[in-house]
């Protein structure tokens, strides 16, 4: 087993994916995916802190995409305005290449509590990264985190429905449309 080779975590990646969905994710363990990968379980190790990770790979480049477009997002808009530019700027992410893996991703979650407990984690440090970048451009705490909560939200729904079967529209064609529904529901 060579554990210089390159593409080492993207094998191993691709190798936790096919067998959590032929074997289960509890019966998979991290020395089966990295034998599978051709690699070493210490190379495993190297790349992923345990088998949840590998799940979980992407999500501190989306986060930082979201952040950034927290950051970058004009001040007019207001807390909830700003957190919303966040969640648009998410659709860099969520490209149509990705659709089908997240699709698989998604499926796996749902099967398993500690991968949904893990998931909920992700979501509640999402938050927090947005509420810290709201306090930070001068929003006062509460406005920022109902607003950091209520990106998330739009989140995690516009995600939901960009997975779902049958769906064609684009990441961000879905999030305007959430944000627009929960603007109207903000509204009265």
């Amino acid at each position: 087993m060579s554990r210089w080779q390159p593409g080492a975590r993207e094998r191993l990646h691709a190798a936790a994916v096919r067998l959590f969905t032929e074997h289960g994710y509890e019966q998979t363990t991290a020395a089966g995916i990295a034998a599978e990968a051709g690699l070493t379980e210490r190379t495993f190790f190297r790349y992923f802190a345990d088998k949840r990770e590998v799940l979980f790979d992407g999500s501190p480049a989306l986060a930082e995409l979201i952040v950034r477009g927290v950051r970058d997002a004009r001040a007019d808009l207001g807390p909830l305005g700003m957190a919303a530019s966040g969640v648009l700027a998410a659709a860099e992410f969520f490209d149509d290449e990705r659709r089908a893996y997240s699709r698989t991703r998604q499926e796996l979650i749902d099967t398993n509590p500690a991968l949904q407990e893990r998931e909920r984690q992700k979501f509640a440090e999402l938050a927090d990264a947005i509420g810290r970048e709201l306090r930070e451009r001068g929003v006062a705490d509460l406005p920022a985190r109902l607003a950091a909560e209520s990106a998330v939200v739009v989140f995690t729904t516009t995600f939901r429905q960009w997975i779902s079967a049958g769906e064609h529209r684009t990441f961000d064609a879905i999030a305007t449309e959430m944000l627009a529904s929960l603007k109207a529901i903000v509204a009265g």
